[in-house]
């Protein structure tokens, strides 16, 4: 199984997913500012990968905290979240990671726990391990939406690299394989850094499922030819309303499926709800820096000095999504009933 990121003798551990397909290398944090770094340049992506790290992080960061009360531990420790929360702002999976972390901070000091930073290594390699099986039960009730002989189109990656191991929308597409249906994955190489290239295709390579690389702009010429007949991404977080924000370009596939009644799925765990906004609008769009537009691994791809418009992620309406596939199960329209169940029985 591909392990993205975990912890190791103290250290943080992590594929590096800039040097993918090739090399294939792992980076080692000892600091969790390392961690923070990793998370704004991409080493490690994927919102419930970003929220295992951010975990993990945290956690390096609690024991490098000097001896004090459990007051002044917790002071040092919140702020130390609060660094990393700055890290990205639009993969929810990354506040709520840190908040469970607060969360079981504040309780381990109400039972009178005394070493402090240990207990946090132990919630936060928890996290990192619950991700693991939360996937894997997404890929159980996702893999009934697919039928034995579908060409599936993916965007961006939602696999194991995208999480703690495992996958979201590709362990939907694991679990199908696993069933025994034989199907065809189309992977949208993903502009600008070319996750769906260099990430989604290296982890079908891995898994020895049937793949075709496309590049974005084809995506509709083949929906037009019936070459596609389902679509599933991921997430990155997704308001109460069912309003979901994914990597760029998720919105236009959303619209073109729509267009030619092709089923639309996303799959994510309930870590990636934010059930405090209720529309797509109240999510914050991550813009990042004009050179991943403008160069690919340090090669110009456009004239110097160009204006750059580069926002990570867009929002397609729920009214484009045929379902949520989650650990709880799949939900469908109207999503605001059936996420307010979910949020009820994760309470």
């Amino acid at each position: 199984m591909i392990k993205t990121v975990f912890w190791k003798n103290n250290t943080v551990v992590m594929i590096d997913q800039n040097a993918l397909p090739v090399p294939e290398r792992q980076v080692v944090c000892s600091d969790y500012r390392q961690v923070i770094d990793a998370i704004k340049d991409l080493t490690v992506r994927g919102a419930p990968a970003i929220g295992v790290a951010a975990a993990l992080g945290a956690a390096l960061g609690a024991l490098s905290i000097p001896f004090a009360s459990a007051g002044k531990f917790q002071k040092t420790f919140n702020a130390i979240c609060d660094e990393i929360a700055r890290a990205r702002p639009t993969a929810r999976n990354l506040f709520w990671a840190l908040e469970r972390m607060k969360r079981y901070l504040g309780e381990a000091i109400l039972s009178g726990k005394q070493n402090l930073a240990a207990e946090l290594a132990k919630e936060a390699k928890r996290i990192c391990a619950e991700d693991i099986q939360i996937n894997r039960l997404m890929g159980q009730h996702g893999r009934k939406l697919i039928a034995d002989g579908d060409n599936v189109l993916t965007h961006c990656n939602a696999g194991a690299l995208a999480t703690a191991g495992y996958g979201t929308a590709l362990g939907v597409i694991r679990a199908a394989r696993d069933e025994g249906k034989k199907l065809h994955v189309y992977v949208d190489e993903t502009r600008p850094v070319l996750q769906g290239a260099r990430l989604t295709a290296w982890e079908m390579k891995k898994e020895k499922i049937p793949a075709t690389l496309i590049t974005d702009n084809m995506a509709g010429f083949l929906m037009q030819q019936g070459k596609i007949d389902k679509i599933i991404v991921g997430a990155d977080r997704i308001a109460s309303n069912g309003d979901t924000a994914n990597k760029i370009g998720t919105y236009s596939l959303a619209v073109l499926a729509r267009a030619h009644r092709i089923p639309f799925y996303i799959a994510a765990p309930l870590s990636t709800f934010d059930f405090s906004i209720k529309t797509g609008a109240a999510i914050p769009i991550e813009e990042r820096q004009a050179d991943e537009v403008t160069c690919f691994r340090g090669i110009p791809t456009a004239p110097r000095g160009m204006k750059v418009y580069n926002p990570a992620f867009d929002m397609t309406p729920a009214r484009y999504i045929a379902a949520i596939v989650t650990e709880k199960g799949v939900i469908t329209r109207p999503y605001g009933r059936g996420i307010a169940r979910l949020r009820k029985g994760n309470q």
